[in-house]
């Protein structure tokens, strides 16, 4: 924790403290390596505490390492859940390597993750849709379910919100409470893989909702990134209808994949020593444009109809998003999926405003778990399932970790999982 931290029970319920008294593993020197458990307020005991708790932590200084976490007892309106499933997300990486996402700044050593799903283990006094057992998809955010955001139904944008695994206790251990209301049941069918999946799912589930009438049957898009976001963006473009379909990279051997997991797809090599307007005319003409246009003179493609109406920018790469607003239909819509820089300062805000694109954003997510839980529950309607291409049990986190930072081993979903054998 900061220095001027008050360490509490509900930390080490939280999952922001390790229990250093019982690390299993540690691939660097405990952070928090002064803090006693036994000296502070410790949560209510879990009735499964004879089974370990191994936690992956992130700290301030940039290492991670394997350590336990106290198993909490949930309050009335929590459950208590084993993990069964975890994906680790480029933001889990942002949060190792550079310390922070934006404002959100690792200052303390928590546990990492927020992409999971498990089953309930025990429930609190209020929660009457769950019960030990169950098969659940975890939602990472929990909002304060009364700010004027909530109760008009944009919760995703609380400004009280608490998110797993940024900078706050996440997914990626054995045992953790979370909010009833955020736990979505999964079919038996539905494996605990596809559950995990859910919520980047769930980011392009709302990217597409939020571009409103723009991407449909027949409509042409454009998705800029073939990284787990992108490859989701495209495949949930395909199922909505959405084509025909470029997909962009400068990662040749993702465009491949991308090629096999959505057959029929076009793709574009991005050549770093192009320009963006150089990019977007290539990319136009795999569409059907004729060339040929000069945005700077006003001089018009003659058909301008056959280019995407909606481009799905999921790089966060300057160049990108400025290749992204180049290359969308007039009255298109650019959908800035992930944003990768604080400012961005080249951004052709003329072009965009004559040619009335909107350029829009999103901020997670609200209400798409069960229409991605209705999706995967259907292969002939999404398929993911290749996307995971390498699995770790718990114990080894930290080299899953490390495999998914590592580009030489082309991995695209990395998932941790653990098949513990937990009697509910």
């Amino acid at each position: 924790m900061a220095p001027s931290a008050t360490l509490t029970g509900s930390h080490l319920a939280n999952g922001d403290i390790p229990v250093v008294k019982q690390a299993i593993v540690s691939q660097v020197e405990v952070a928090n390596g002064d803090v006693d458990a036994s000296d502070l307020d410790q949560p209510a005991a879990s009735t499964f505490t004879r089974y370990k708790n191994p936690s992956l932590y992130v700290t301030p200084e940039h290492s991670v390492y394997l350590a336990e976490s106290s198993i909490p007892k949930p309050s009335a309106s929590e459950v208590l859940i084993h993990v069964r499933a975890t994906g680790i997300c480029g933001s889990d990486l942002h949060l190792w390597h550079r310390g922070a996402i934006g404002p959100l700044i690792v200052d303390h050593s928590h546990i990492l993750g927020h992409e999971a799903s498990g089953v309930v283990l025990e429930v609190g006094s209020a929660v009457t849709h769950l019960k030990p057992g169950d098969r659940i998809a975890i939602e990472p955010q929990v909002p304060c379910q009364t700010c004027f955001l909530c109760t008009s139904g944009k919760y995703n944008l609380c400004e009280k919100v608490t998110f797993s695994g940024v900078c706050h206790g996440g997914t990626i251990r054995r045992f953790l409470t979370h909010e009833a209301r955020y736990c979505h049941k999964m079919p038996d069918s539905m494996t605990f893989a596809q559950g995990a999946l859910l919520e980047p799912l769930s980011v392009i589930l709302h990217a597409i909702r939020q571009c409103k009438g723009s991407i449909g049957i027949g409509q042409p898009a454009l998705v800029c990134g073939a990284g787990p976001i992108g490859l989701i963006a495209l495949a949930a473009a395909r199922a909505s209808g959405a084509w025909p379909l470029v997909i962009t990279d400068v990662d040749e051997s993702r465009l491949e994949f991308a090629k096999q997991f959505v057959p029929g797809c076009q793709t574009y090599h991005v050549q770093t020593s192009e320009s963006p307007l150089q990019a977007s005319e290539e990319i136009r003409l795999l569409f059907g444009c004729a060339g040929g246009r000069d945005v700077n003179k006003g001089i018009p493609d003659i058909n301008e109809y056959y280019a995407p109406s909606t481009v799905l920018e999921c790089t966060g790469i300057e160049s990108s998003v400025v290749t992204a607003a180049y290359t969308c239909r007039r009255a298109g819509v650019v959908m800035v999926v992930g944003v990768g820089r604080s400012v961005m300062n080249n951004l052709p805000f003329m072009h965009l405003s004559l040619a009335e694109i909107q350029l829009k954003f999103i901020n997670r997510y609200n209400d798409t778990w069960p229409a991605g839980i209705n999706a995967l529950a259907n292969s002939q309607v999404l398929n993911l399932d290749s996307l995971v291409t390498h699995r770790f049990p718990l114990e080894q986190a930290v080299e899953a970790l490390e495999l998914s930072a590592d580009r030489t081993k082309r991995s695209i979903k990395v998932q941790i999982v653990d098949d513990q054998d937990i009697q509910v």
